[in-house]
């Protein structure tokens, strides 16, 4: 008499049941890694230029800043505040959740930590009254929406050494000239690394613009570009995998 098992409806039950058991257990597992530690994004403008382009597929730490609500899936409302709470530096690239929402991600870099100062003044960058040096470093090209535009290029300088590349069209844009912000307790004055073409915590939210960003709407530390595809590259497009794609951005490191 055979010792094999006949399959039957039991059988194939229970194989669909473990493939179901499988792929939850993967799911918990994606989804405990995403809610602790890392969290992919897409970028879909120039507003970070030149450092993110559109269609840079970057990577996120969710434990740099501690936890808020709104590092789990759909932001539900299971605490106020955040636990193991560290504060960014200046200069971190962040995401974190429009103010005026809650819900729609955003990408910027932190230029004031509570209580700071920020203006401009003829498109230089002031932080408590001393302007963040600015050193010219030639010039790029830039997607403005209405076709490729020369940009000059420059690489400011935070008080603690840290440096990172900017994009300027001039010194006479809407933005170029503002009031002194001082940032509240608890919240974070962010600006997008293309200066002329970023709706950031210079323009009030009523405005269409960022405004101050609380410290609970931060999502994580950008870390890494992992993969990068110029615009015009679709998933139902193969042959735009390889041919948008930019290698040269693959792997690339976020200062």
């Amino acid at each position: 008499m055979s010792d094999h098992a006949k399959a039957g409806p039991s059988g194939a039950l229970g194989e669909i049941l473990e493939i179901g058991r499988t792929v939850l257990y993967a799911l918990a597992i994606a989804l405990f890694l995403r809610v602790l530690f890392f969290q992919p994004f897409t970028i879909p403008s120039a507003s970070m230029e030149p450092n993110l382009y559109e269609g840079d597929y970057i990577i996120v730490s969710k434990f740099s800043y501690g936890y808020s609500r709104h590092s789990a899936p759909f932001s539900p409302p299971l605490f106020k505040g955040r636990v193991m709470e560290k504060q960014p530096r200046r200069g971190d690239v962040v995401v974190f959740k429009l103010p005026s929402d809650g819900r729609t991600d955003y990408i910027k870099r932190v230029i004031g930590l509570p209580g700071d100062r920020i203006q401009m003044q003829g498109g230089l960058l002031y932080l408590n009254g001393v302007q963040i040096k600015r050193t010219p470093a030639g010039t790029g090209e830039t997607d403005t929406g209405y076709g490729i535009r020369e940009v000059g290029r420059f690489q400011e300088t935070m008080p603690d050494g840290r440096t990172y590349m900017t994009d300027d069209y001039g010194t006479d844009g809407d933005l170029d000239d503002t009031p002194v912000y001082v940032v509240p307790e608890g919240h974070y004055f962010m600006m997008g690394d293309n200066r002329d073409n970023s709706l950031d915590s210079r323009v009030a939210p009523e405005a269409g613009g960022v405004g101050f960003v609380p410290a609970e709407n931060l999502v994580g530390r950008a870390q890494i570009i992992l993969l990068s595809w110029s615009p015009g590259a679709s998933l139902f497009k193969p042959w735009t995998w390889i041919l948008n794609a930019r290698p040269s951005r693959f792997a690339e490191v976020l200062k």
